[in-house]
């Protein structure tokens, strides 16, 4: 271990982030009503251009309106490459009342880009008496997007998670694909004559779990275009817990239980975990520093990963 520790991410559940777009008001009540542990309001991709002021007023008016009980209340501005951003944080900040907790930046490609929201929220907040310190997310979608993801990971100490946005991302990279996440028709290996296909999202994944445990973030998996494939979106989901993310988005009501599912640590698993955790305390005191657990060699490695997930299914259980 580094003699520089890994700072904790926050303590808080993110298994479901449920996307809806601020232009339709008829949502809101449905996503405070959900079983999802954080709520994204959309004022980026989708809402039209001519909506854009209607839908941030929507927005505003949802925040004080709704119950939206223990869940982390954020809101997707507009990518900093457009005229209606700095609208969307000053409306937000100077109309909005202390519950939202969180501002998502979109597209964001360099360290500068969360400097920018940074200095036009610190400031607001200052002029306004704001007590209650607006967090960020931001999303990777660009080729700078990721070959900063370190320093993009670092900028700030209102940055609290980052998800990779597939579709974005697959455009900024040349990507020959439509699709939204998920295996990719084209993208496969050939053994013996049989396809096998690899996973083309992994290797940025990984960069970002990587940059967000390195820094103390959450890192969350992004949207999974096609609604319809809940087999699709389980395995891809999967991949991404066993990878070390946290959760996962989704754009359809039907998705929040799968991300649910994958991302809340079974009874098994749990059960697991706590013995491999009274296993080495046993060892502990005797004065080793391994022991046997169901015919497999555990030691203090083995104490962190058991930790995770015991921690993971205490938070989960306290929100």
């Amino acid at each position: 271990m580094s003699f520089r520790l890994q700072p904790q991410p926050p303590a808080r559940p993110n298994r479901c982030q449920l996307f809806g777009p601020g232009s339709n008001t008829k949502l809101f009540a449905k996503m405070a009503a959900s079983a999802a542990d954080v709520i994204n309001l959309d004022l980026e991709d989708s809402v039209a251009p001519s909506d854009k002021d209607k839908a941030r007023a929507n927005v505003i008016a949802a925040i004080a309106e709704h119950d939206w009980g223990a869940k982390t209340l954020s809101v997707r501005i507009n990518s900093l490459d457009t005229p209606f951003w700095y609208r969307d944080v000053v409306d937000l900040l100077e109309q909005s009342d202390e519950r939202l907790d969180q501002i998502m930046i979109p597209k964001v490609g360099c360290a500068e880009d969360i400097y920018a929201v940074d200095a036009l929220v610190t400031a607001i907040e200052t002029a306004m008496g704001r007590t209650r310190k607006i967090a960020f997310e931001v999303i990777i979608e660009s080729a700078a997007g990721i070959v900063h993801v370190d320093q993009i990971a670092a900028a700030s100490p209102r940055l609290q998670a980052m998800s990779l946005g597939a579709a974005d991302f697959a455009a900024s990279m040349g990507m020959q694909t439509t699709g939204i996440g998920g295996t990719q028709e084209n993208y496969y290996m050939l053994h013996e004559g049989a396809r096998h296909y690899p996973d083309p999202w992994h290797w940025a994944q990984t960069a970002i779990v990587a940059a967000c445990r390195t820094h103390g973030l959450l890192p969350v998996d992004g949207p999974f275009g096609d609604f319809s494939d809940d087999e699709g979106y389980i395995a891809q989901a999967m991949r991404s817990a066993t990878l070390g993310m946290v959760g996962k988005w989704a754009i359809h009501p039907k998705q929040i239980a799968l991300a649910n599912q994958v991302f809340t640590p079974s009874d098994a698993a749990v059960a697991e975990a706590r013995e491999i955790l009274a296993a080495m305390e046993a060892a502990k005191a005797a004065g080793e520093g391994a022991t046997v657990y169901k015919g497999r060699l555990v030691d203090i490695a083995s104490i962190k990963q058991a930790e995770v997930i015991v921690t993971q299914a205490e938070m989960i259980a306290a929100g």
